[in-house]
């Protein structure tokens, strides 16, 4: 995933705020290094553009939310 793309995207839709998400084929929706640390890039690229990231979500056997696991 490109920061720039999904800064394309919410500037594109006119955004003030995003909900990142992706899925684990595995199951375990546990979040890797690699998945907080591009939700942190993510977050900061996006405030750049004064664009909130609410929260990004990791869907497997259940749903993880960085936000609730304190990495937003």
């Amino acid at each position: 995933m490109h920061p720039r793309e999904v800064v394309k995207q919410a500037l594109k839709h006119n955004a003030n705020s995003v909900i990142l998400a992706h899925n684990y084929t595995s199951g375990d929706c546990k979040p890797s290094q690699s998945d907080i640390q591009i939700t942190h890039t993510l977050r900061d690229a996006l405030a750049f553009m004064d664009i909130k990231v609410l929260d990004h979500l990791i869907i497997g056997n259940d749903v993880m939310s960085l936000a609730e696991l304190g990495h937003l």
